[in-house]
C-alpha cells in the first residue's frame, strides 16, 4: 500500500516563507539596486526569484511569499483564515531579513549612504517617481489582482500540468514588473515593500501604505473574482473565505489522478476542522478504512484464515473494493486477483491460502 506523505509542519511552512520571502528581496532589489533599475533584469530577477523558491519549497507552504497571495488563498477558498498570521508574518520577517541583508552588502559600495539611500524601495510622487498618488494605487491594485487571479487558476486542482505552475507565477510577475517598474517600483506585495522600505529613509517609509493598501485590495478582488467566474474544484477549504454555491467535484486528471503535493499546499484543510465530504466517486485509497475481522472474507481470527467458501461477495464501498491478499483498496474497476476467494488447508502446522480447485 502506497504510504501517505507526512504534512508539513508549522515550522516547516514558516520557514518555508520566510526562506523564499527572503531570495525574493535579496534577489529583486538588489538586482534594482546593482544595475541602476535595469528593467529586464530587475524584472527578470523577481520573476526567478519567485519562481526557484517556489519549485523549492511550494511542496511545502505553497510558494506564497507575499501577504496579498495569502489573502487571496484566503477569499479564494484555498487556505482557513486561521493561518494567515502564520504566513504573513512569515512574509513580513523574510522581507525584513532580504532588506537587513542587502543593506549590509551595500555597505561595500563606495558612496552608499545607509538608512538614507533607497535599496529598492517603492514610491510614487514628487518623493518618488513622479508617479500620481491615485494612479499608484490603481495600478497596484490592478496588477496583484491579474497576479493572484493567475495564481488560484495555474494551482486549480483541475490543472492538468501543475508542475508547470511556479514557472507560469515567475513569468507572471516577471511581465508585471515590466508594466509598473517606471511607475511605482512595482510592489505587488507588501512584505517586498516593508523589507525595502524599513532600510532606505524617511520617505519610503511615509509612502509605504500605499504598498500596504492596495495589493491587499488586489488580493482581495483577485481572491474572488477567479472562484466566482470558474467556479471551484470542490468545496471552499472549512474557514476561508467565501462561498459561491455548490460545485461538480473535480475530475481526475489524465496521468494525474491526484493533485501534487504542491497544489495539496494550495488547497490547505484547517486543523481546527475535520475535512470536507467528498462525493463517493472521490474516496482515495488512503481514505477507505481497512476492514474488519468480520467483514474481510479471509481475515485472520485466532492466527489462521478464517474459513471462506467460493463465491462470498467482494467488498466493494465508494468506488474501491477490498483486495484482501494485498491488504489494500483498488479501484473496483479492476478485477482483484482470485486468492480473494480462499479455501484453506493445513500442512506444516502452516494455514496456506490457495484459489478453489477448477480456479
Amino acid at each position: 500500500m502506497t504510504e501517505t506523505p507526512t504534512p508539513p509542519t508549522t515550522a516547516q511552512k514558516f520557514s518555508a516563507e520566510v526562506i523564499g520571502t527572503f531570495v525574493l528581496v535579496l534577489f529583486g532589489c538588489g538586482t534594482a539596486v546593482f544595475t541602476g533599475v535595469d528593467l529586464v533584469a530587475t524584472g527578470l530577477a523577481f520573476g526567478l526569484a519567485v519562481m526557484l523558491m517556489a519549485y523549492a519549497v511550494g511542496r511545502v507552504s505553497g510558494g506564497h511569499f507575499n501577504p496579498a497571495v495569502t489573502l487571496g488563498a484566503i477569499i479564494g477558498g484555498r487556505l482557513p483564515w486561521s493561518q494567515a498570521g502564520l504566513y504573513m508574518g512569515a512574509q513580513v520577517l523574510g522581507g525584513l531579513l532580504g532588506g537587513g541583508v542587502l543593506l549590509v552588502l551595500l555597505l561595500g559600495v563606495d558612496g552608499f549612504s545607509a538608512f538614507d539611500d533607497s535599496i529598492g524601495a517603492n514610491g510614487w510622487g514628487d518623493d518618488g517617481t513622479g508617479y500620481a498618488l491615485w494612479a499608484a494605487l490603481l495600478i497596484e491594485l490592478v496588477l496583484t489582482a491579474i497576479f493572484v487571479f493567475v495564481i488560484l487558476a495555474v494551482t486549480d486542482e483541475r490543472n492538468e500540468h501543475p508542475a508547470m505552475a511556479p514557472l507560469v507565477i515567475g513569468l507572471t510577475l516577471t511581465a508585471i514588473h515590466f508594466v509598473a517598474i517606471n511607475a511605482t517600483g512595482t510592489s505587488v506585495n507588501p512584505a517586498r515593500s516593508i523589507g525595502a522600505a524599513a532600510f532606505s529613509g524617511p520617505d519610503p517609509l511615509i509612502q509605504l501604505w500605499v504598498f500596504i493598501l492596495a495589493p491587499l485590495l488586489g488580493g482581495l478582488a483577485g481572491g474572488f473574482l477567479y472562484p466566482a467566474v470558474f467556479g471551484r474544484a470542490s468545496d471552499p477549504v472549512p474557514g476561508s473565505g467565501f462561498s459561491f454555491g455548490s460545485r461538480p467535484a473535480a475530475a481526475a486528471v489524465p496521468g494525474y489522478g491526484m493533485p501534487d503535493q504542491y497544489q495539496q499546499q494550495w488547497n490547505q484543510q484547517n486543523p481546527a476542522y475535520p475535512p470536507a465530504t467528498q462525493a463517493p466517486a472521490q474516496a482515495t485509497q488512503t481514505s477507505m478504512p481497512t476492514p474488519t475481522a468480520q467483514q474481510t472474507p479471509q481475515a485472520a481470527q485466532g492466527g489462521q484464515a478464517a474459513q471462506s467458501g467460493w463465491g462470498e461477495q467482494p467488498i466493494i464501498q465508494d468506488g474501491w473494493q477490498w483486495d484482501p491478499q494485498a491488504q489494500q483498496w483498488i479501484p473496483a474497476q479492476q478485477q482483484a486477483p482470485q486468492a480473494q476467494w480462499p479455501s484453506t488447508d493445513q500442512g506444516g502446522g502452516q494455514t496456506q491460502i490457495r484459489p478453489p480447485e477448477g480456479h
